[in-house]
């Protein structure tokens, strides 16, 4: 059993809200850049162009509905699930409205290539305060749980290219930022998830401390 001390509950909580607005300001930096969305947000592009809605409500009826399907792999929401379902929709919807939309190709390729490390960052942090993986995220890993011989590449790989399908079909934003996102993403998160990884708290049991106490991994399976 582990005891979590208020001072590492506070900053698991910060960091989890910083990176999920941070997650949202950087999806409005790829639309305002206009060079291509990650496989996601082409979809959620496509849908807001076809239904009229804001992006970012788009952003966050996506989320509910894809935590409906967590219902059949008997996956569990946590709080972060919660938070990551709402901030981002009001995130990106500001950063949107905020954000200039630029007209100099250097400055959209600054935009994209801000937009796609800090997206990097962003899934670091939210990730690394392990409160509860994203709609998104939770959906592959129930699925790979479900059907273990199902690799999680393979899995992850069908849904995103599926969306990105389905969101290019609905006139959803392919380009550059596109391939260059799915080509960094991964590096980018292999670097900042254990960077900004909160580590779990120490056994409350005494006899677990010390040299011969297992070690556990700043990450859980059902964190990510």
């Amino acid at each position: 059993m582990r005891v979590e001390d208020k001072p590492r509950l506070v900053r698991r909580v910060v960091q989890l809200f910083v990176g999920l607005t941070a997650y949202g300001i950087s999806m409005a930096l790829l639309v305002e850049a206009g060079l291509g969305l990650d496989p996601w947000d082409v979809f959620h592009q496509g849908v807001a162009k076809v239904t009229g809605l804001r992006f970012g409500l788009v952003v966050i009826a996506t989320g509910a509905l894809v935590l409906l399907l967590w219902i059949p792999l008997r996956q569990r929401p946590g709080f972060g699930t919660i938070a990551n379902v709402i901030v981002i929709g009001v995130a990106v919807d500001a950063g949107i409205a905020l954000l200039p939309t630029p007209r100099h190709l250097a400055v959209r390729w600054a935009f994209m290539l801000g937009g796609i490390v800090l997206n990097g960052v962003a899934t670091g942090l939210y990730i690394g305060a392990r409160l509860g993986p994203g709609p998104r995220d939770g959906l592959m890993t129930g699925y790979v749980a479900r059907h273990p011989r199902r690799s999680i590449r393979l899995v992850r790989t069908t849904i995103e290219l599926t969306v990105l399908l389905v969101g290019w079909l609905l006139g959803g934003t392919v380009g550059i930022a596109t391939v260059l996102y799915a080509a960094s993403i991964g590096p980018l998160a292999h670097v900042f998830i254990p960077l900004f990884a909160v580590r779990p708290a120490p056994p409350a049991h005494p006899a677990l401390d010390g040299p011969r106490a297992r070690k556990v991994p700043l990450l859980a399976p059902g964190d990510l």
